[in-house]
């Protein structure tokens, strides 16, 4: 009968092989749970945008934030809420060696440009410029010398665009006023520390004035953002303190974003859109695939095709050798079971033809003995563990309640004298069995 023991090498490997896998399964989750976590440390930050979607939710204003990971209608989207934290997008950004690089890197994390400006061909979108550095939402400190290079968010206001004469305006003073007139014709301020501003002749103010504006209605003129569609328009914000969870909370800040972007989405979905790729899709062209199967189906053509047959002749022997040596527990037959019975016999006739039972007995217990070390140990260690010394100890430590009684019924056999009587060889015999049946099966 074979059979599957809980301490047996074969079980212990099969062991450590899930523990191995499990442990595998634990680090990607904890990889997974770290990225996201950083997403949402950033968005939940003074630069993020989490109380705007907090607020225009509760004012009735349908509003999300997207990270990404499936596929959008766009036509259930009224405006795309597009934050920058990239000032140079398809550039990868140099990762930090020091708390001060930290401090004051400019980019949280990668964009392409190609993305960005799909986005804002398929959806009315509101880009917004990037404005602080890293160090403003760790330390949480809006401080002037935590700007941006102003540079630097120049030229990624000339790349959306696509006009080389818009320029990045500072106001040089702490607090600047804008006005702003609400649909319902009511007059509202917003307040904006250190304001970002911008020129450009192919923009039209929605608040600021033409050489300072903060919000605008921008027309796309040349450029890449033109390379597919002509007249494109975007709403361009230079300064994210208008609506983040920084400025939100300032003047009338957080009534206009409300105002100006509930009108904007004409009833429909505000996405704030934190993904780096492509998500958007037109129901009616049906969905692009970037691949198809016939990208799969050359991986199953010369020479692949040999890699792939020798790889399934290996599995196929690896699972038939496993099947062998590994597969389910055998049934007795009836066969086995009169075989076993045949061979007690004889054992039982052995005993009493050769009147030695007591030395028969301790020479049984012994090969018992080195039987269940190879059984429970394998060959490597069966040596050692087949001493009855050895073996007891094995037994003390495992199975605490059975050493008394083994030590006690390989006692009695070692003190057998060669000639007994048959049925108290038997009786020793049945004994000794009995021990060893419970160690090797731990019941």
């Amino acid at each position: 009968m074979s059979l599957r023991e809980p301490g047996t090498p074969q079980n212990r490997l099969r062991l450590e092989t899930l523990a191995i896998a499990a442990f595998g399964a634990l680090l990607l989750f904890v990889v997974f749970y770290a990225l996201s976590q950083r997403q949402q440390v950033l968005r939940a930050s003074p630069s993020g945008f989490d109380g705007l979607q907090t607020w225009l939710a509760s004012e009735g204003v349908s509003a999300q934030s997207f990270l990404g990971g499936w596929q959008v209608d766009q036509n259930s989207v009224g405006l795309l809420l597009l934050p920058l934290y990239d000032t140079v997008p398809d550039s990868p950004r140099s990762h930090p060696a020091t708390k001060t690089e930290l401090l004051f890197q400019q980019d949280e994390y990668d964009l392409e440009m190609e993305a960005v400006l799909e986005k804002t061909r398929r959806v009315q979108t509101l880009a917004v410029l990037p404005k602080w550095r890293s160090g403003m939402r760790l330390a949480g400190v809006a401080h002037p010398v935590l700007l941006n290079d102003r540079s630097a968010a120049e030229k990624l206001l000339q790349a959306m665009t696509g006009q080389t004469g818009a320029k990045i305006v500072d106001a040089g003073v702490p607090f600047s006023d804008f006005s702003y007139t609400a649909e319902s014709g009511q007059a509202m301020f917003a307040r904006v520390y250190a304001a970002q501003m911008f020129t450009s002749p192919g923009c039209t103010p929605l608040i600021g004035t033409q050489d300072a504006m903060l919000l605008a209605d921008c027309s796309v003129s040349k450029g890449k953002a033109l390379s597919k569609t002509k007249g494109m328009r975007l709403l361009l914000l230079s300064d994210p303190d208008l609506l983040n969870n920084h400025g939100l909370r300032m003047a009338d800040n957080a009534a206009i974003a409300r105002d100006l972007l509930a009108a904007r989405a004409g009833g429909r979905n505000v996405m704030i859109d934190y993904s780096r790729g492509m998500w958007l899709t037109d129901p009616d062209r049906g969905v692009r695939r970037e691949r198809s199967w016939a990208d799969l189906k050359r991986f199953f053509e010369p020479p692949f095709n040999i890699l792939w047959l020798g790889g399934s002749l290996t599995l196929g022997l690896f699972v038939w050798r496993s099947w062998l040596r590994y597969g389910p527990v055998r049934h007795e037959s009836a066969a086995a079971s009169s075989g076993k019975a045949l061979a007690l016999q004889a054992r039982a006739r052995l005993m009493r033809l050769c009147n030695q039972d007591g030395a028969l007995v301790s020479d049984y217990a012994h090969a018992r003995l080195a039987a269940t070390a190879a059984a429970l140990f394998g060959p490597a260690h069966s040596r050692h563990y087949a001493e009855p010394k050895a073996f007891l100890g094995y037994v003390a430590r495992r199975h605490p309640g059975r050493a008394a009684a083994l030590e006690s019924v390989l006692t009695a056999i070692q003190s057998l004298q060669p000639r007994i009587s048959p049925a108290e060889a038997i009786q020793h015999v049945d004994e000794l069995e009995a021990l060893l049946e419970q160690i090797i099966h731990d019941t």
